[in-house]
């Protein structure tokens, strides 16, 4: 799947990052030949990337957000993604990360709050 991909290639379990700088127009193509390449290699191996998993998180301000294809299909573009349980957002912000930690920690305290008033009747 990685022979001649010329971008940052991460594969885990069941998800596969691409990462690539796009700050000319050959970093683009780059994406889009590393894009064509993963569409062949699915065709090789009777296999297809689920469209619906795809998406394109442009980092930083100023980006150009070019659009990139998967097969004939489009890729969405996303503000946020969730990446190994850490929220990134296309400005690089850890605070809807904090935001949904701090939700998350007090509804806990609530259940824990909840389940002690019940022990003391």
């Amino acid at each position: 799947m990685d022979r001649g991909i010329e971008c940052t290639l991460s594969k885990f379990v069941d998800d596969t990052k691409l990462c690539g700088a796009v700050d000319k127009l050959e970093g683009r193509d780059v994406i889009h030949r590393d894009l064509n390449r993963f569409t062949r290699w699915t065709c090789a191996k009777l296999m297809k990337f689920n469209q619906d998993k795809c998406k394109v998180l442009h980092l930083c301000q100023g980006n150009h957000k070019h659009k990139y294809r998967l097969d004939r299909e489009w890729i969405e573009g996303s503000p946020e993604e969730k990446d190994l349980q850490v929220l990134v957002d296309e400005k690089l912000n850890m605070n809807l990360q904090c935001a949904h930690a701090a939700q998350k920690a007090s509804h806990i305290l609530g259940c824990i709050k909840g389940s002690m008033a019940n022990r003391w009747m």
